[in-house]
């Protein structure tokens, strides 16, 4: 099961007032788990970053001064994304920076369908809580400490290890794995062991001997009287 953990960072809130992303990052999962496939790009934005913003990720201009433009990077974007699904936290931010910077770019925007919205999932877990990537890894016990500001390729880490916790914290397939181990164990076991009957036959006396202490011992037994005829036998 292959899928895509997505971050952006931005030169602000809304494309469709001219803001643009400036960096884009992913990472590959299989099976919930990082393969330790990567993209990573900063992206020159083609207009000023505010100060609001940069307060925000911490770049500036002169930090993307020379990077590409985003039209540049769709295709190697696209290529690396394939036909999984994505997962990002508050997706429909991020799906609407990238609807307007492949527009821009002249390539088709990417099918909402395999939007993956891991705020969505948290908010349906933890209900009236906070849900952001901080507090989820807070609660969550994940170390962010190294988080001092925002960062695309660094923030789909953190949360490629919280959305396997909101998945249920293990790999698909462990428990079925295990139970499967085991049960060929045990008919491993039972296959080398040669099972030969040995049943247990009382002599005479010994059937006589329990007849009478239980007539002794036992009044009006009922397994002495009808239907119960036969003399009771060790087992």
């Amino acid at each position: 099961m292959r899928q895509i953990i997505l971050d952006t960072e931005t030169t602000g809130l809304d494309p469709l007032q001219g803001d643009r992303i400036i960096e884009v990052a992913a990472v590959e999962l299989v099976n919930l788990l990082p393969t330790g496939a990567v993209f990573h790009r900063l992206v020159d934005p083609q207009r000023d970053i505010p100060a609001e913003a940069t307060r925000i990720h911490g770049f500036t201009n002169g930090d993307l001064a020379g990077k590409p433009r985003f039209p540049e990077i769709i295709a190697e974007l696209v290529a690396f994304l394939g036909d999984s699904p994505i997962i990002a936290h508050n997706a429909p931010f991020d799906f609407g920076f990238l609807d307007a910077e492949f527009r821009r770019g002249g390539a088709p925007p990417l099918d909402r369908s395999r939007m993956i919205d891991s705020l969505a999932l948290a908010k349906q877990r933890y209900p009236g809580m906070p849900n952001s990537l901080d507090a989820l890894c807070r609660r969550l016990g994940i170390d962010n400490s190294m988080r001092t500001a925002h960062n695309a390729i660094l923030d789909c880490r953190l949360l490629a290890e919280v959305y396997l916790e909101l998945m249920g914290g293990k790999q698909p397939g462990f428990d079925l794995a295990a139970a499967l181990a085991s049960q060929r164990q045990v008919i491993a076991v039972q296959d080398a062991i040669a099972w030969t009957p040995h049943p247990i036959e009382p002599t005479e006396a010994q059937v006589a001997a329990h007849t009478a202490f239980l007539q002794t011992k036992v009044k009006d037994a009922a397994w002495l009287k009808q239907p119960f005829a036969e003399t009771p036998r060790v087992p």
